[in-house]
């Protein structure tokens, strides 16, 4: 099962870029999708569906702005849209489907860049984040979390660590949240794989950093240490251009 992750920023933009050509070329059976700014009635389904998959889509209440779904070929035993807490999903960051036991989470963090206010923002949504996920796993023994963390764990997951110690999306409080849930039984696929490889997912329209590869790895596939044994690949797929974020997947073997 190959399972992948994208922040569109902008899923209507991103499909006029040649979106549909990259999912028709790798034919992930499940794709999270982050940044969709959009509602259902927006989107053309028809080629999506030609290619055997259904959308499911969390809109954010505000019109053009950050919202999550899934695209999957196959039919899931549930859907759930959001976490039950308004605050948040009123901002529509978290949705997740269960595929035969396997619960699929795409998730949304959000950045902390505007400031001061959105920071503790942030800080406040990953303990909720975290306190929603461990009830999941009360439910689900096999879980796998996609999006975009809007943090970089370590140094090699970003160009310029130093410059960057004190900017939002590496600060010290941001990375130690994400080494402590790491610790309650998560694995980072791509680094767990390619421990020492340095790849990024994300890079400023700005300054041209992209052609200088002057960027971050904040997107992730993590899966829960039960599946450690099925996890076959990891890959960021930095050749894709229908976003400032490229995709990024995991391939599971069969259980």
């Amino acid at each position: 099962m190959k399972i992948s992750s994208y922040n569109v920023n902008g899923l209507r933009a991103a499909l006029r870029h040649g979106l549909l050509d990259w999912i028709q070329q790798e034919r992930p059976e499940v794709i999270c999708l982050q940044e969709t700014k959009c509602t259902l009635g927006q989107i053309d389904r028809a080629p999506l569906e030609a290619m055997g998959y259904e959308l499911y889509l969390f809109p954010a209440e505000r019109r053009g702005y950050s919202g999550v779904a899934i695209l999957s070929r196959h039919q899931p035993t549930s859907v759930v849209y959001g976490m039950g807490m308004p605050l948040y999903d009123r901002e529509a960051r978290l949705m997740y489907i269960e595929l035969e036991g396997l619960c699929v989470i795409c998730v949304y963090h959000p950045s902390g860049s505007s400031g001061a206010e959105r920071i503790a923002f942030k800080l406040e949504w990953l303990e909720a984040f975290s306190s929603f996920v461990r009830g999941l796993r009360q439910r689900y023994r096999d879980v796998v979390i996609c999006g975009d963390f809007n943090i970089c764990h370590e140094a090699i997951d970003i160009h310029d660590p130093v410059r960057n110690a004190r900017v939002s999306g590496f600060l010290p409080e941001e990375r130690a949240w994400m080494t402590a849930w790491f610790a309650e039984g998560y694995i980072d696929a791509f680094r767990a794989l390619h421990p020492e490889r340095i790849a990024y997912s994300w890079w400023s329209y700005r300054t041209a950093a992209r052609e200088r590869n002057k960027g971050w790895r904040i997107d992730y596939t993590i899966l829960s240490q039960s599946l450690e044994g099925r996890l076959l690949e990891a890959s960021i797929d930095t050749e894709a251009r229908h976003s400032d974020h490229c995709p990024i997947s995991l391939v599971l073997s069969e259980p």
